[in-house]
């Protein structure tokens, strides 16, 4: 089997431990685990004497009910028993696409988006037709695009809500029109959703509470602050749960007893952690925003309430921007994604959410940079 090398993780497992300001990463700042015991009402105590008494078996292997019970309750009509634990979101999206796809089948892949949702198929020997976003379209993709692309034989339509690198969110009026047309062919929506949006009333929602064959992945890394926990889920029908079942144990045999207590314990207490993380957001969102309106060497269309954002070099040599990025983080410490790992060259992915002072600092190096580089 054949796979393309995977863009964004090859650049930051060479470059990420040698920064001094990293904006590269797109997780809300990480809690600790001090922070997430912080959020029971006696510090954890409890939570801590009971992970002292339980045994480190392979524990419940699709995930405890606590954690599937937590997890049914950000959708509308899920039951629990659908939910299945995985591997973070990539184990998610990994379960999905080897339980689904075949060769010859047909896939649409909203592109750029996360590597995973277009090359793995393609590893599987799915014919793969990218179904592009548009800078002036505000990175949206046109859905007569995808009328014109869709066949008979589509087996699924790929899509990353709210999209890496560029933080846009497609609405729930944009994905009702994606599910009419997967619906004329009884296509798959595979549409992973770690990037969920902060704001209220963002006209956001789950594939899976629009559409009878949509399939929802998601982890606690990104939104609920938890990377280091490598816990995520797949939502979906009783039909397709089954499915992912029998192939399930093929790739993993449980999440893990420590990281599926924990992770109950952060869907638990998600208000809290939504409410911290909503006000990181909007307040790094205008840090960003006046740096972005002060200085002329760039341009954004701005992300809405997700933490991965995507800044347009106005005046870089689009072949330049690897070499840019490299010498940037050697000669001011500061650490990007140069958009060429998700072929978008010219541009940057900034994860805005680290600590005020990181990204303070971060752009204003990175400023005096871009009036440097030559």
């Amino acid at each position: 089997m054949e796979i393309a090398g995977f863009g964004v993780e090859e650049w930051l497992n060479v470059w990420e431990k040698s920064a001094k300001y990293d904006i590269a990463q797109s997780t809300i700042a990480s809690m600790k685990l001090a922070d997430i015991l912080a959020l029971e009402p006696d510090q954890g105590a409890a939570f801590l004497d009971k992970m002292m008494q339980t045994k480190f078996n392979y524990g419940w292997i699709e995930g405890s009910p606590d954690f599937k019970t937590e997890v049914a309750k950000l959708y509308k009509k899920m039951p629990a028993d659908n939910i299945l634990a995985t591997n973070g979101a990539t184990g998610a999206n990994h379960l999905v696409l080897y339980s689904l796809i075949e060769p010859g089948d047909h896939v649409i892949a909203e592109y750029p988006s996360y590597q995973q949702l277009y090359d793995i198929p393609k590893s599987l020997g799915a014919e793969v037709d990218y179904w592009n976003i548009y800078e002036e379209n505000d990175w949206y993709p046109r859905i007569e695009e995808l009328k014109a692309m869709i066949r008979p034989n589509t087996k699924m339509i790929t899509l990353n809500n709210a999209n890496n690198p560029t933080g846009t969110i497609l609405d729930a009026d944009f994905l009702k029109e994606v599910v009419a047309i997967a619906r004329e062919v009884g296509a798959y929506v595979l549409v992973d959703e770690v990037y969920l949006p902060l704001e209220e009333n963002s006209n956001y929602l789950p594939i899976v509470d629009l559409y009878e064959k949509g399939i929802s992945t998601n982890s606690i890394s990104k939104t609920y602050s938890v990377p280091g926990i490598r816990l995520g889920w797949v939502a979906a029908n009783a039909e397709l749960a089954d499915i992912f079942r029998k192939y399930r144990d093929y790739t993993m045999i449980c999440a893990g007893v420590f990281d599926d207590a924990l992770g109950a314990l952060v869907l638990k207490h998600r208000d809290q952690v939504l409410e911290r993380n909503t006000a990181l957001v909007s307040h790094n969102l205008e840090i960003l925003k006046e740096w972005v309106e002060n200085e002329p060497a760039v341009s954004m269309i701005y992300p809405k309430s997700v933490s991965t954002s995507f800044v347009k070099f106005n005046d870089l040599d689009p072949d330049k921007t690897e070499d840019f990025a490299i010498k940037l983080l050697q000669e001011k410490g500061v650490l990007i994604v140069p958009g060429n790992r998700f072929d978008l060259p010219g541009h940057a992915r900034i994860g805005y959410c680290t600590d005020e002072a990181t990204l303070r600092k971060g752009l204003t190096a990175l400023s005096e940079f871009l009036h440097e580089y030559k």
